[in-house]
């Protein structure tokens, strides 16, 4: 099994950053692709952030150039800038290992105006 352990969310102003952290443990043998996904009530979750095991990123265009994806071993960050109210959402850590994929609690992120 695998566990992550996600922090750094929070209330933030419209123009302010935040970074999220997520820590993976346990099984995790044949790590890959790991990525940030959000989800804000009545929607469904949407992909933010991933990146391969190789550091190949990839965006939704609404984060694009404000947010900035990172590993290092199991661990992935995300580096939230220029903040916005649609930011606002649940964010949650996703990990995938040989065997299978695995999700984070998920870390509340609220941009106010």
């Amino acid at each position: 099994q695998v566990q992550l352990v996600e922090s750094g969310g929070g209330l933030v102003q419209a123009g302010g950053s935040l970074r999220l952290s997520c820590a993976a443990s346990g099984s995790i043998f044949g790590i890959g692709a790991m990525g940030w996904y959000r989800q804000a009530p009545g929607k469904q979750r949407e992909l933010v952030a991933t990146i391969t095991r190789g550091g190949r990123t990839n965006y939704a265009d609404s984060v694009n150039g404000r947010f900035t994806i990172s590993r290092a071993n199991a661990k992935v960050d995300l580096q939230m800038n220029s903040l916005k109210p649609e930011d606002t959402a649940v964010y949650y850590c996703n990990v995938n290992v040989g065997y299978g994929t695995f999700w984070g609690q998920g870390t509340q992120v609220t941009v106010s105006s």
